[in-house]
């Protein structure tokens, strides 16, 4: 029985068409970023852009941005003015696993990876929105639910999710 690798890097500029297909299968579209979108957050985003790979293929990915504002804006999603390398908190955009792959630790191993990256920045928090039934899974990370988000994306309901590193 051979084993099957799967590995936590940084997106590159030749992730861009996967990239793209993994975002359009795990977000109905009026939720999905655009492609322009993602190009741009490969391109300005490092290191808060990361994909897991498996035999060439990328399965799954995390990504967002440094910034110094608090709280996730929806204009952070397609324009990069607010993001900040040196900022105090990173901004989740998405957590995306193709729907083939859900379930194997993926989601777990990117967010895990992404939290040292910006522990290792020394950046104050971590910020991402979620849907309602998606508040336990964020807060087994140690996310601590704030309530009702004032983001409109998608036209749904998000719930603002924050991780705090302490001290």
């Amino acid at each position: 029985m051979s084993i099957i690798r799967k590995i936590i890097r940084p997106g590159k500029a030749d992730d861009y068409a996967q990239v793209v297909e993994i975002e359009n299968a795990c977000f109905p579209c009026e939720q999905a970023a655009s492609a322009d979108s993602l190009k741009m957050r490969l391109e300005n985003f490092a290191p808060y852009f990361l994909v897991c790979e498996q035999e060439g293929q990328l399965i799954g990915m995390i990504n967002g941005m440094s910034t110094n504002e608090e709280d996730l804006v929806d204009e952070m999603y397609e324009n990069d003015l607010l993001h900040d390398p040196h900022g105090s908190h990173v901004m989740i955009f998405g957590v995306d696993t193709l729907p083939s792959f859900c379930h194997q630790g993926i989601a777990h191993q990117l967010m895990d990876r992404f939290l040292k990256t910006a522990k290792a920045e020394n950046k104050k928090s971590v910020v991402l929105t979620c849907l309602k039934e998606l508040v336990p899974f964020y807060e087994q990370f140690g996310f601590e639910n704030e309530g009702i988000s004032k983001s409109e994306h998608g036209n749904v309901i998000w719930y603002q999710m924050r991780y705090v590193f302490h001290a």
